[in-house]
């Protein structure tokens, strides 16, 4: 428990409040080690899907497992179907459960493009490949995979669209209108690479098991995490449209949409094996300060009356986000 000697104090009796269930599991299971038939671990599990967010997003779907309107379910932003997909899974819903087993089938039926990938659409008929973009492929491939869905051919297929995408290789169409070329280049970068995508990207590719792993997604995976690497995840200066870096990349929070954090550059590393590489090191020195004397972070980026129910409020000392520093420090060593 070394990585605890770095906190100002023990903030995990806080997080094993119960009326937090889900954070309650998520320390129990990977901060504390138990194991899967531990009580606690049983109990907390079972009280997920009561935790009020959770409940909001599912009273708020239709029957037919959509949110809001039919179609690919991108907007509005964080409303719409992909997004409570992606943020039920953040949240631990149970993948089993009828409702979110719905919403899972609806957006693999109306989200996913001929090429395989996820795309932006905004209509009712199925997106075009035009509009696939590393961001949303792997903020779905990461929810999906975590909701049960790693047998699924066609969730396979967008994980294969994602190493072709990185890589270049193999037969893909890249558009001026979406994924621009390979190395994560995106129009919503101006064309750049965006490393917002690419993190999401590997946070999806990560999720699929390594015996699973085909050559080209373990190559992706390898090239994604050089490129976050490349340059400084605490300076966060990857190439940028008009070359601002976002101030967004140094407000930690939660839940997590196409946007990403210092933190989250973070947690996919150490996912993939990289805790000790020793470029993660400023990244480290520059989360730890931002706890408070009780080894607590904010949620600055709470996306507060953008979702069905607020999950923490905007500034204010947040279980989630230190559930996220925690893990990172306990893997990084």
């Amino acid at each position: 428990m070394s990585w605890k000697s770095k906190l100002r104090d023990d903030p995990i009796p806080w997080l094993l409040e119960p009326e937090n269930a889900p954070v309650r599991f998520f320390t129990l299971r990977d901060l504390l080690d138990r194991p899967a038939d531990d009580p606690e671990m049983s109990e907390a599990r079972a009280a997920i899907m009561s935790y009020r967010p959770i409940e909001a997003s599912l009273e708020a779907q239709y029957p037919e497992g959509y949110w809001v309107k039919p179609g690919a379910g991108y907007s509005p932003k964080y409303r719409a179907t992909v997004w409570q997909v992606i943020f039920l899974e953040q949240m631990g819903a149970d993948g089993t459960d009828s409702r979110v087993r719905r919403a899972c089938e609806y957006v693999i039926q109306h989200s996913q493009a001929t090429s395989g990938g996820f795309a932006v659409g905004h209509s009712s008929k199925s997106p075009p490949p035009s509009l696939v973009i590393h961001c949303l492929n792997g903020n779905l491939i990461r929810a999906l995979l975590g909701l049960g869905w790693q047998d699924d051919e066609r969730l396979m297929q967008a994980v294969e669209w994602q190493a072709r995408a990185i890589t270049g290789k193999g037969e893909l169409r890249y558009y001026k209108s979406g994924t621009t070329a390979p190395g994560f280049a995106c129009a919503a970068n101006g064309g750049e690479p965006c490393a917002w995508g690419a993190i999401k990207a590997l946070r999806g590719l990560a999720r699929v098991l390594k015996d699973r792993r085909s050559p080209l997604v373990t190559e992706s995976i390898r090239e994604g995490a050089e490129f976050l690497l490349s340059r400084d995840p605490a300076v966060a200066d990857y190439p940028a449209y008009e070359g601002r870096v976002s101030s967004s990349w140094f407000r930690l929070g939660f839940p997590s949409g196409y946007v990403a954090d210092v933190l989250q550059n973070l947690e996919v590393l150490v996912e993939l094996g990289y805790g000790n590489d020793p470029r993660l090191q400023n990244a480290l020195d520059w989360l730890l300060p931002k706890q408070n004397a009780q080894g607590r972070w904010k949620n600055e980026y709470a996306y507060n009356s953008k979702v069905w129910a607020d999950i923490e409020s905007q500034g204010e000392i947040s279980k989630w986000v230190t559930l996220r520093a925690l893990r990172v420090l306990k893997a990084a060593g």
